[in-house]
């Protein structure tokens, strides 16, 4: 499920891509907003298939050491738990992860060299040792390793952030909050979970999917005005000077200040600092945590927030 912040940082994009391109159209750049957020979609499932061609892997590995012309005992009985293991053969099974791989055409078939560095920096691993060994094993562990094979290895890994970047220029800033996507899911299957078990939607509900199109309509529609503020509260900055990326965040946060009755100023103000701590220089983050709170001050002194629903009136 793409959530809230996801898709405020995907307008953010958007919007920086309409204002710097000569296409000023705003049907056309909606479309792109909402591929781009299909595209994150796309990399949820991806990054689900990921565990399976692990153990694929893995098991080519132990046929080769079967086949070798002088096996050894290990070789003839190899440690089968990582390929036996019951989540990632649930995840194997899973319909509707299936039946989107198929109807995308997303597949890791492609990326050997990548499987087999993610495979062998998994091995070397303390947890996964200890998983290997341990004397007796459960379906939790076998969840939690690949909770730790997404954490520790897939998260951090220098050679994944390439391998997503030549993939598509959708994914260049999606790894992290798509990995906690992923984990969200995995922690909904159980042990006895069936292959009809569903995985997330693209959208929690119609009210997301309508907050992406609103959010990014609203902040191109009302930018003139909405830069009008920012001016008015940077009257010791000159505007001019000020990282345009920081002013869109400025002009979005306004934007859910002014025309979002349902979201509180809070939870706004909260959510555009945290996305100039992505976007931002340190010293742009303190500038616009500062104008944000000055900005909410004087709208709430002109009556300008108008907040609807249970415990917003008057907010």
């Amino acid at each position: 499920m793409i959530s809230r912040r996801i898709i405020r940082i995907k307008v953010l994009q958007i919007l920086y891509a309409f204002y710097t391109s000569p296409d000023k159209s705003i049907n056309n750049t909606e479309k792109e907003l909402f591929f781009s957020l299909q595209k994150t979609f796309d990399l949820y499932h991806y990054l689900l298939a990921l565990p399976v061609e692990i153990v694929k892997y893995a098991e080519s590995r132990i046929e080769l050491r079967k086949n070798k012309h002088f096996p050894t005992a290990e070789d003839l009985n190899p440690n089968r738990r990582f390929t036996d293991n019951q989540m990632i053969a649930q995840l194997q099974a899973n319909e509707a992860l299936n039946k989107y791989l198929g109807k995308t055409k997303i597949s890791w078939v492609n990326e050997p060299e990548l499987i087999q560095k993610l495979h062998n920096e998994l091995v070397e691993q303390d947890f996964f040792k200890a998983y290997m060994n341990a004397s007796e094993d459960s379906y939790n562990a076998d969840r939690k390793l690949v909770e730790d094979f997404l954490t520790y290895i897939v998260l951090p890994s220098e050679d994944m952030d390439s391998h997503l970047e030549e993939q598509s220029i959708y994914w260049n800033d999606d790894l992290d909050f798509v990995i906690s996507m992923v984990l969200k899911t995995i922690k909904r299957f159980k042990e006895t979970s069936s292959p009809e078990l569903a995985l997330m939607p693209m959208f929690k509900d119609d009210e997301d999917e309508k907050f992406a199109k609103d959010l990014y309509r609203k902040a191109v529609l009302n930018h003139a005005d909405n830069y009008k503020i920012v001016q008015e509260h940077t009257v010791n900055w000159e505007v001019e000077r000020i990282a345009f990326m920081d002013i869109l965040i400025l002009e979005m946060a306004i934007t859910e200040f002014l025309y979002f009755p349902s979201i509180p100023t809070k939870v706004s103000l909260n959510e555009y600092i945290e996305l100039s701590k992505y976007y931002s220089t340190e010293k742009s983050r303190n500038f616009i945590n500062g104008i944000l709170d000055k900005t909410l001050k004087d709208l709430k002194k002109e009556e300008k927030i108008l907040k609807a629903g249970r415990g917003l009136i008057g907010e």
